[in-house]
């Protein structure tokens, strides 16, 4: 697998969890990492020398990417620091774990504008960059709610379609320019995030009993599959979602 030496990524919501994990992958492997945070600066620091630790070069970054115009700037930033951007990472997701019946339009805006308009809006931002060079990744962290029905986790499910199919469109749209574009589906990863949906020690412990190699999934592993993405090996792998869960999708 090549290295990423000089290679610039945005990754969105990358102070913590699977962002975090992502971004000291690619720093690992030679990459400028802009990291992004919206609330939580003390934690985007920490990854960013964790990136540095690893070998690659980093800032930080705050923006809301549920807001076009700051998806624009994030994006516009990391050109500016790095001269240009190769690697858009659509990682950032939120949502309220509630009954669809139960959500309002609030709700709704919320979770579709930063899990989805940001991949929509950071990529048109992103490719003229990457067009520029003849070489781009683009990556959507999409979640088996895409396709399964999940308790509580309706608006959220709709906004992972939505990336899937996003990075469908644009890998069709982008592939000549030398660009790719893949999404990466996890099973249960043990982040932070789970605590927010009621009843996540009954959720997580039913999920490992469901899982065939009976582990969850590491950000690390997720990490793993963004940086082969991200390589020459992988650049006929193009419009996929690659679902990294340990058998759990395929057990009826």
């Amino acid at each position: 697998m090549s290295n990423l030496q000089g290679k610039t990524a945005v990754i969105t919501g990358s102070g913590r969890g699977i962002g975090r994990a992502i971004a000291i992958e690619l720093g690992r492997q030679g990459a400028n990492v802009a990291v992004n945070y919206f609330r939580n600066r003390a934690s985007a620091e920490q990854t960013v020398g964790d990136v540095l630790e690893a070998g690659g070069k980093a800032i930080v970054v705050k923006a809301h990417v549920g807001r076009k115009e700051q998806v624009i700037r994030l994006v516009e930033e990391a050109a500016t620091a790095f001269g240009g951007v190769d690697i858009f990472v659509a990682n950032a997701a939120s949502g309220v774990p509630r009954p669809l019946l139960e959500q309002d339009d609030r709700e709704w805006d919320w979770t579709i504008n930063i899990n989805a308009r940001s991949l929509f809006h950071g990529v048109k931002a992103a490719a003229p960059y990457m067009k520029d060079r003849g070489w781009g990744r683009i990556i959507g962290i999409s979640s088996m709610g895409a396709r399964r029905a999940m308790p509580n986790y309706g608006i959220v499910g709709v906004s992972k379609a939505a990336i899937e199919t996003l990075i469908r469109y644009f890998a069709v749209e982008l592939a000549p320019f030398g660009i790719t574009a893949n999404a990466i589906s996890p099973g249960v990863v043990l982040t932070d995030a789970l605590q927010h949906f009621p009843d996540w020690q009954t959720m997580i412990a039913a999920a490992r009993q469901r899982t065939p190699t009976g582990a969850f999934i590491s950000p690390e592993e997720i990490a793993g599959v963004v940086a082969f993405l991200c390589s020459d090996t992988a650049r006929n792998i193009v419009g996929q979602t690659i679902i990294v869960d340990g058998g759990y999708e395929i057990v009826p």
